[in-house]
């Protein structure tokens, strides 16, 4: 059977949609695709916007299980698409879960498959650190089953062996580890250096790296070759994103390539309790969250210079440059440069050379399609640059 991932609430899940689909999300210890992935034992594609998919092609076959990527998969769900006949829908809800068809764009016409088990879905930027304990332990469960950890090291202080597992390559030394509070994953490669406090569920990914010294409250996921300092509670961030030094990042999300300066901040409570309100890309205003803790949503690319502060809340687009002292507005648009006293548009041959820079220390080319990529988002985020 030919699996494909189609964008559904993509634009509720801006800024990280923007160069991504919502398959290519992290949250847990993978990404949604590779979950799906691993559940199938299959490859997928994607179907998504024209300018993503050079990068995320989709494969069409003449049989073609069509799959909403909002939701996580499970075992019962898995069960259930499997067994869809052509033609037919599965639904939770009243939202459609997959479908089976030769047509990959159709979306009606369906025989409908009610599902009654559990879900689990990602519909809102903030759900991605909100739900990451659940799906952390999914992950955890689906990776490590059947398999022993690597040996951990006599150095460390250890409370529930049981729930650690380390991959091939893994490092930790000297370190205290609590996982009675959830599991914590060291994928291959990875380290936890000397003197770090981390209390589960934790996850990192392959290559990434917890700095000496390193306060970690779950549940949080440092995703593949992320380099990681300081306190940080409930945040996830994607891959090869930096916060290597002193400051909190709390209740928060970083995409791919960003990095936040030494002793950078953020607030992820209001000083008077009250529920956050987020920045709302389809209603271009603020919106409610109905949380009490909630902190940094920044797009792909995104820097912040040290000691900058982010306030309860705050959304950072793509390509943005944000340094200064006081507080930086709580909706920063992509492709911005400046702070607390204002900003101007980070020209894009400017906002490249960073990009190149940056992933060519982690040997990684920026190439011709993610330079067309970044481009358009240029363009389609022209709109809110209105300083």
């Amino acid at each position: 059977m030919n699996y494909i991932l189609a964008d559904q609430n993509r634009d509720s899940l801006l800024p990280f949609t923007f160069t991504r689909p919502v398959a290519n999300i992290r949250v847990g210890i993978l990404t949604i695709a590779e979950k799906w992935e691993k559940w199938l034992t299959a490859e997928v594609s994607y179907l998504t916007e024209d300018y993503l998919s050079k990068k995320f092609p989709i494969k069409v076959a003449a049989a073609n299980v069509v799959i909403n990527p909002s939701f996580l998969p499970n075992q019962e769900m898995v069960a259930a698409i499997n067994a869809l006949k052509e033609n037919q829908q599965l639904v939770a809800d009243g939202k459609e879960i997959a479908r089976h068809t030769a047509e990959v764009h159709t979306g009606g016409g369906f025989e409908t498959v009610e599902f009654s088990g559990d879900v689990l879905t990602i519909e809102h930027p903030w759900d991605i650190f909100a739900k990451n304990g659940e799906a952390l332990q999914a992950d955890f469960e689906l990776l490590t089953k059947g398999r022993t950890s690597q040996p951990i090291p006599d150095t460390n202080t250890v409370i529930s062996p049981e729930n650690i597992f380390l991959e091939e390559g893994a490092k930790v030394s000297c370190s205290i580890l609590n996982a009675s509070t959830g599991p914590i994953y060291v994928g291959k490669d990875a380290e936890i250096m000397e003197g770090c406090i981390v209390r589960g569920p934790l996850a990192m990914c392959n290559n990434s790296v917890l700095k000496m010294g390193a306060k970690i409250y779950g549940a949080s996921t440092f995703g593949p070759h992320c380099k990681v300092g300081g306190e940080v509670s409930n945040a996830v961030l994607f891959a090869y994103s930096n916060k290597g030094h002193e400051g909190f990042l709390g209740n928060s999300v970083l995409g791919e390539w960003c990095n936040l300066g030494a002793d950078t901040n953020t607030s992820n409570l209001k000083n008077n309790y009250a529920p956050v309100k987020l920045w709302n890309y389809q209603t271009q205003g603020f919106a409610q969250t109905g949380l009490q803790f909630c902190g940094l949503m920044m797009g792909d690319h995104s820097k912040a210079g040290i000691n900058t502060m982010f306030n309860t809340g705050t959304v950072v687009g793509v390509c943005a440059n944000v340094f200064g002292s006081g507080f930086p507005r709580n909706f920063i648009p992509s492709y911005s440069w400046g702070g607390a006293s204002g900003f101007t548009t980070y020209r894009t041959n400017k906002a490249f050379e960073a990009a190149q820079v940056m992933m060519a220390r982690r040997k990684v080319e920026f190439d011709a399609v993610e330079k067309e990529l970044l481009e358009t988002v240029f363009e389609l985020t022209q709109q809110w640059r209105n300083y």
